[in-house]
């Protein structure tokens, strides 16, 4: 019984030391203003048509025409993804994520 009272007061413990590292390490927020006007215009109509592909009904479409549809698809994200434009995620949630998959 205290062994498992122990597991879980370390385990809670630890939490609290990685999230003091995380928040140390992580840069403070930049504002930036991201307009519609500073995304270029060739990005801006590749992002339209993904989200007009993410709105069509894709049950009518035959076969021919969804495979037709993911590759266009696949390609316009390879683009977008070229365009310098990404996802950049945090050191605090790398470390988060990192845990929980430990843990879990």
């Amino acid at each position: 019984m205290t062994k498992k009272i122990f597991c879980i007061l370390l385990v809670f413990l630890s939490f609290g030391a990685f999230s003091n590292a995380a928040m140390a390490a992580e840069t403070p927020p930049v504002a930036t203003s991201k307009n519609a006007e500073a995304v270029p215009v060739e990005i801006r109509s590749m992002i339209d048509r993904l989200n007009e592909i993410k709105d069509l009904d894709k049950s009518a479409l035959d076969r021919h025409d969804k495979k037709a549809l993911r590759k266009e698809l696949r390609d316009l994200k390879k683009a977008v993804r070229k365009s310098g434009n990404g996802l950049y995620i945090s050191s605090g949630a790398i470390i988060i994520i990192l845990l929980l998959i430990i843990i879990l």
